[in-house]
């Protein structure tokens, strides 16, 4: 099928479905058999994710009516078309060319006309249309109003960078696993074979590239060298500081980025790791198998511990990386924007607080717990942290940094703080 009927198709799914393009993207991409095709593909369909407010202003100034119903497919069409004019280096005449002919594969030939005047009439007129963009914050940062109004209030000087940060394009961080070879040892060997990059400052592992790669170009990435992980996710473990011979728990533990890297930095330890989805703790299995670790993976409610936890035994340390939002890495799923609603907040937090309650019962006295999420929400965060600290009088927090209290717990990571991602971490201990 057409490139651009199938970019169209899956936007459709995702706004009109509510699929992610984690799920449509890669299902689409099996059916292409060029890399360069499959690359393509997924820069149409991020590329149109972060940019929707402004293209859909500039169709909309275009067309005599909105597309509505089974014509719709034909609207995400010109999204496509738009989205390859304005910010692509693909020849205009290309794209145009490639746009009108997807009609064919959408069962659509009768608007090939209709798409072709449209786009032409963006080439000539976007730079009038754009002076006529309001200068609405949805429009000028392509975010949804409720997600501007929470920035806004929570990061009154800093709201414009965060969102102009989850607009860029996310850089491909590399976490070198420690056990077969030191950082420094791995830079050499990406620079032997011509592959840019240097040593990030989060994380003593975190290897950022100068340009994404693939990962059969990385030197012996299927034997496990290294991981792909942003180096904001690659300070859990290192906050964990797991040791030797002790019990731990990843809880929610898929795909196991933070699970390998626990057994990368302390192999002799006992790791348990927990999730809801039996299909997600496949991955969790593939990651372990490449780099050669062990763990035991256990499908089960965070929440009800009981009904997969038998054991008397209570854990030393357990990572908790929370269920959320994801708005703190929005930048590497632009779809994320379009797909959370500001009504799916509130059952979070209180999913969280479950997990985080149920966690606490089965951690032992003096151990460690590691509460993370890749949000930037404070409802999610520091003020989830404060409630639980306020309620468990057995919780003691450790700081991370000069300013983390217990009035304002956690070290809050912004996106694009050192060109990594948004996330958040309380350490906390039971007391003896």
């Amino acid at each position: 099928m057409n490139l651009r009927a199938v970019t169209a198709q899956i936007i459709g799914a995702v706004l009109d479905k509510g699929e992610s393009l984690a799920t449509a993207l890669p299902a689409a991409q099996q059916e292409l058999e060029n890399p360069k095709d499959k690359a393509l593909l997924q820069e149409l369909c991020y590329g149109i994710m972060r940019h929707l407010p402004q293209l859909e202003f500039y169709i909309t100034k275009l067309m005599d009516k909105p597309m509505t119903g089974k014509q719709r497919v034909v609207h995400y069409l010109l999204l496509v078309g738009a989205y390859q004019l304005l910010h692509t280096r693909i020849p205009a005449h290309a794209a145009l060319a490639e746009t009108v002919e997807a009609c064919i594969d959408l069962k659509r030939p009768k608007i090939k006309g209709l798409i072709n005047g449209v786009l032409r009439n963006l080439q000539r007129q976007h730079l009038q249309l754009a002076e006529q963009m309001p200068g609405k914050a949805p429009l000028q940062f392509n975010h949804p109003s409720w997600l501007i109004k929470r920035l806004s209030k929570a990061y009154p000087t800093g709201w414009q960078q965060i969102l102009t940060a989850n607009n860029q394009r996310s850089p491909m961080w590399l976490r070198n696993n420690i056990s077969q070879q030191s950082r420094d040892a791995y830079l050499a060997q990406l620079h032997e074979l011509e592959i840019e990059a240097s040593a990030g400052e989060y994380g003593d592992n975190s290897i950022l590239l100068a340009q994404p790669s693939p990962v059969f170009k990385l030197p012996n990435f299927d034997q496990g060298s290294c991981s792909v992980q942003d180096a904001a996710a690659q300070q859990a473990a290192q906050l964990l500081d797991a040791q030797p011979g002790e019990l731990v728990l990843d809880a929610c533990a898929a795909p196991g980025g933070k699970t390998c890297h626990i057994l990368e930095l302390t192999q002799d330890v006992e790791v348990i790791a927990l999730d809801c989805d039996q299909r997600r703790l496949e991955r969790v299995q593939e990651n372990l198998d490449r780099i050669g670790l062990a763990a035991q993976l256990i499908c089960g409610d965070g929440t009800d511990p009981a009904s997969w936890w038998s054991s008397d035994r209570k854990f030393d340390r357990i990572l908790l990386d929370a269920p959320c939002s994801a708005t703190g890495v929005i930048r590497r799923n632009p779809d994320i924007k379009w797909l959370r609603r500001e009504s799916d907040i509130a059952p979070l937090v209180l999913l969280q607080q479950q997990i985080l309650q149920a966690c606490w019962q089965l951690l032992k006295p003096g151990g460690t717990l590691i509460y993370a999420t890749c949000s930037v929400l404070p409802d999610e965060n520091n003020l989830q942290i404060i409630k639980f600290l306020n309620q468990q009088t057995d919780a003691q927090l450790v700081p991370l940094h000069d300013n983390d209290t217990p009035e304002t717990p956690g070290w809050q990571i912004l996106p694009g703080e050192q060109d990594v991602d948004g996330f958040y971490y309380a350490k906390l201990i039971k007391k003896i």
